[in-house]
């Protein structure tokens, strides 16, 4: 026979007021550790709970679990992974009768220090400063390229660029000037057809039109007309005619 005890009576206040209740058969022990583990999920805690109520031999595979949870096969596997991870549960796969495989399950109830320290997770990898890219000098060459940049926020407010963009794009904005664009067709394209709203990075989106856009260098001019050969005067004939040299004509020539 079992005897419920109540708590002693008290003033009312925020918080749990348990019930107490002793039982004398058809019970186990939880501690703590596991039923109020501080990184375990409330699933993991639960089916953890039942994995320890059951007798050794029980089927604690994922079918057999979520056949008596309402809580599908994805969340099921996700908790028997967090029970895994932390030391309470291990599952190795055999080979049985009929060399047929067949996982074999062990619980914990304790798990022991030692395997909370192998299972615990690994440390995040720290990530390695990206270096900054080095800002060229500004030599007399870019000087007029750099003008250019900086004075695009006439054209654009938007287009505000630090004295460190300036630095960055002007080789770029140099490359096109020496391919033959005029320093106002460059200006009309860097500030133009711009996205609506605020520019938080114009020298990000700078640098991207300036690389995408770049023109093809021009091809070579073609040849213009040859230049005709000066006039000449034949002393024997006193016939004018077109050679690179004073000489007698061609009529001559053959007599």
């Amino acid at each position: 026979m079992t005897a419920t005890q109540f708590s002693v009576a008290a003033p009312a206040r925020a918080g749990v007021t348990h019930v107490r209740h002793r039982h004398d058969e058809k019970f186990i022990i939880v501690g703590n550790h596991l039923a109020q583990h501080p990184e375990l999920s409330a699933c993991a805690i639960g089916i953890g709970v039942y994995i320890q109520s059951l007798p050794d031999g029980a089927l604690v595979g994922i079918k057999a679990l979520t056949a008596r949870f309402r809580e599908g096969a994805h969340r099921i596997a996700g908790a028997l992974r967090e029970l895994e991870t932390a030391g309470y549960l291990k599952r190795q796969v055999v080979r049985g009768d009929g060399a047929k495989l067949i996982t074999l399950t062990t619980w914990y109830e304790h798990p022991h220090p030692v395997d909370l320290v192998k299972r615990a997770r690994p440390a995040r990898r720290k990530t390695a400063a990206r270096p900054e890219p080095e800002v060229p000098t500004l030599t007399d060459e870019l000087k007029p390229a750099a003008s250019l940049l900086a004075g695009l926020r006439q054209v654009e407010p938007r287009l505000l660029l630090s004295e460190s963009d300036v630095r960055r794009l002007a080789p770029a904005v140099h490359t096109w000037l020496e391919r033959g664009v005029a320093p106002q067709a460059v200006t009309r394209t860097l500030a133009g057809a711009l996205p609506s709203g605020t520019i938080r990075w114009p020298g990000r989106l700078l640098a991207f039109r300036l690389r995408e856009w770049l023109p093809p260098e021009l091809p070579p001019a073609p040849p213009g007309p040859a230049s005709p050969l000066p006039m000449q005067y034949c002393e024997d004939c006193h016939l004018a005619f077109r050679a690179a040299e004073a000489d007698a004509c061609p009529g001559c020539v053959r007599k």
